[in-house]
């Protein structure tokens, strides 16, 4: 006779809040984390190289958004992998010589990080020389990043590899003294469908903001991209200083719009091939429409950077506003193809 037993029904554990308020409490609570639980953090200063992977729905707040809590030193400050639907708030950190927030996939390339939500970060001082990033988000999709304020870094600000169908908004990014700082923002490694808006950039660096980049081709994601990066959208944004306003390296459609550029030191845009592989897309197909530009013509002698191996007659230019406010004669940029209802050396409201 076969004796047929009963099956146990094992229900997942309840999402909890869990609050923590000194760096012995943190570190026990983060091992016990599980899916849908709420991390409060209380005020006062933390260690960096904290980790958490595989954890889903998870979200790690202040608990008191008025005093956020510090991490300080360490390589990374936080690290996370394969947390799905992860939200971020109200964090701030310091001091970090790896990066400061490193969000990730976990190297499975076509399985992007969905639902990742970052909000009223601070990121300072990370670096300070070389390739660390302020927030790093490696294969990420439906990616949301807001309000958040970060100076002081060395390689980028924001560093996307891979990360599609996702928004920077609202966030101040400066530089400063003593910190390498090669760009603001930058999406390379087969980036799409990705848009930067109502950001504010002081003296961001020798490109405060970079749409493409160059990327080993083990890291792109998706997997065999011919792309830094396709279809980007800059806009409303006000880019102060830096070596350029712009550099548009290897990406295959992008549109900058509606931004207001102030005194960059070198040259307005530069328009640039990093990644010569063959089958690559060139840097082509950009529009850079309606941008109030007001410049130095000292400074300022030649508009646009443009290396070999780029498209820069796929580009568009279409109602910009030029200003030289030192020689308003001089305003009219020379492009590489004729621009449609610019204005030149008139002031720019």
């Amino acid at each position: 006779m076969r004796l047929f037993l009963p099956l146990l029904f094992i229900a997942p554990l309840a999402a909890e809040t869990v609050v923590v308020k000194n760096p012995s409490e943190l570190s026990a609570a983060i091992g016990k984390l599980k899916d849908g639980d709420t991390l409060k953090i209380g005020p006062g200063e933390y260690p960096g190289g904290n980790s958490v992977g595989g954890v889903a729905n998870l979200t790690v707040e202040a608990l008191d958004p008025k005093s956020p809590p510090l991490f300080k030193g360490g390589s990374n400050a936080w690290q996370f992998s394969r947390c799905q639907g992860l939200k971020l708030r109200y964090l701030h950190c310091r001091g970090q010589t790896g990066n400061g927030f490193n969000i990730d996939d976990g190297g499975k390339r076509e399985e992007p990080v969905k639902g990742v939500v970052i909000e009223d970060l601070r990121v300072e001082d990370i670096g300070p020389q070389g390739n660390f990033d302020g927030i790093k988000c490696s294969g990420l999709q439906d990616l949301r990043i807001e309000r958040c304020e970060i100076s002081g870094w060395g390689g980028q600000a924001i560093d996307f590899v891979g990360c599609s169908e996702s928004v920077i908004t609202g966030c101040r990014i400066s530089g400063k003294e003593g910190f390498s700082q090669h760009t603001g923002p930058q999406f390379k490694g087969g980036c799409s469908k990705v848009i930067i808006e109502m950001c504010t950039f002081k003296d961001a660096g020798e490109r405060p903001i970079q749409v493409g980049g160059s990327t080993g081709l083990d890291y792109f994601r998706p997997p065999g991209a011919k792309y830094e990066a396709k279809d980007i959208i800059v806009r409303g944004n006000t880019i102060e200083g830096g070596m350029c306003a712009c550099a548009f390296t290897g990406v295959d459609g992008a549109e900058f719009s509606n931004n207001t550029i102030l005194r960059p030191e070198k040259w307005i845009f530069r328009v640039l091939q990093e990644t010569r592989v063959e089958g690559f897309a060139p840097c082509r197909n950009v529009k850079v429409m309606n941008n109030k530009i007001t410049f130095r013509r000292e400074q300022v002698g030649t508009e646009l950077n443009i290396s070999e191996g780029t498209a820069p007659e796929t580009f568009v230019f279409e109602g910009n506003r030029w200003l030289a406010e030192d020689r308003p004669q001089a305003s009219k940029p020379k492009l590489p193809v004729e621009e449609k209802g610019g204005v030149y050396g008139e002031a720019v409201k």
